[in-house]
């Protein structure tokens, strides 16, 4: 099994676990349950170098690169944003810039979120994926970078 099918062995699993529930309010508990079991990032991470542009509620994010995967920490002030939060870092932490950079978030178009979202947490979602990918693509074009500082990303 290759990592990308691992990508997608995970998409589908939260894809299933959405099947789960008969209506979107309890779509939303599940999401703000999964924003409160996310780890969150320190006091010292929560700055303007991290900060998510574009979305409605403080986002941060922070990268690390360790044997060839980038493992993300990521935090917001809002629970259902962090509930987002911790299904992007289940899809995209822990895997290598490659298989971030070829896997696009066609899982949320799945689960109806962008139709489900107010237009400015739609905003702040596409913002995330946006992080992220540049995360990959800075520690691709970097290889030798243990961290790769957020201005880098500008």
């Amino acid at each position: 099994m290759t990592d990308l099918s691992e990508i997608d062995k995970t998409t589908q699993e939260i894809v299933d676990e959405f099947a789960f529930f008969d209506d979107w309010m309890q779509r939303y508990e599940y999401i703000i349950e999964m924003g409160k079991a996310l780890d969150g990032l320190p006091d010292d991470r929560k700055d303007d170098a991290h900060k998510v542009p574009g979305c409605q509620s403080q986002v941060w994010f922070h990268a690390r690169q360790e044997n060839g995967r980038i493992h993300f920490d990521a935090d917001s002030d809002a629970m259902i944003v962090r509930g987002l939060i911790a299904m992007l870092l289940r899809v995209y932490s822990d895997r290598t810039p490659e298989e971030i950079i070829r896997t696009p978030p066609e899982f949320f178009e799945v689960l109806e979120l962008g139709s489900h979202l107010s237009g400015s947490r739609a905003n702040g979602l596409h913002a995330m994926v946006t992080r992220i990918h540049a995360y990959a693509k800075a520690f691709r074009d970097e290889q030798a970078a243990e961290t790769i500082e957020p201005e880098a990303l500008a």
